[in-house]
Parts: C-alpha cells; structure tokens; sequence
C-alpha cells in the first residue's frame, strides 16, 4: 500500500529539508577556506537554499488560508484540504468534497484536471 500524505505537510517537510540543505551546503564550504571564492560561493548557494525555504514557507502559508477546514470524520479533529481529494493530517483518512468522488479508491491523480 502507498502511503500518502497531507498536502500542506508534504510542502512544509519540504521547506524544513531545504533549511538544513542550505547548512550542509554551507558546512561544506568551510572545507575551502583556503579558497575564499570557492568557499564564498558555497556559502551564497546554502544562504539561497534558507532564503528559497522562507518563500516556500510563505506560499504554503498564503495557500493554507484558502484551504477548506473540516472535520475528519474519522478522527474528529480539524483538518484542511487542498484540491479535490486529501489526506486527514491526522489519521490519514482520505478525504474529498466532491460527491462525485465518495467511494473511489483514493489517488493523488484525482486532483490532476483532465484535458
């Protein structure tokens, strides 16, 4: 079984690996100290990293207050859900609001627009 996760967390899990990406490309650079270009530059792509996690942080923050509120059945806890179809962020329930969907095995596809 594939396992799946909420929308919001996924992009937040991948803000969070961007921050310490950024401190090990710059832990790198303090192997080149003898050549501050090189080390410069690997300090520039670490800072880069850190600086590209904040607007990750920022636009997943912006798309978090457009995404619908609801109670997990399942759980009973307060959960968001991006698209067509999610996953509760707290027992994995899937989830959908299009009644067209209730029943179908969840896929992260259904989100895709057919052409």
């Amino acid at each position: 079984m594939k396992s799946y996760k909420n929308k919001i967390n996924r992009i937040r899990s991948f803000a969070l690996s961007l921050i310490f990406i950024g401190f090990v490309i710059m832990y790198i650079g303090i192997f080149f100290r003898e050549n501050p270009f090189v080390m410069t530059l690997f300090m520039l792509l670490g800072l880069i990293a850190i600086l590209a996690s904040t607007g990750v942080y920022a636009w997943i923050g912006m798309l978090s207050t457009r995404a619908v509120q609801i109670v997990c059945p399942n759980c009973g806890k307060h959960t968001k859900i991006l698209g067509r179809v999610d996953i509760c962020m707290h027992c994995q329930e899937p989830l959908t609001l299009d009644p067209t969907l209730e029943g179908q095995e969840f896929d992260e596809a259904l989100n895709r627009r057919k052409s």
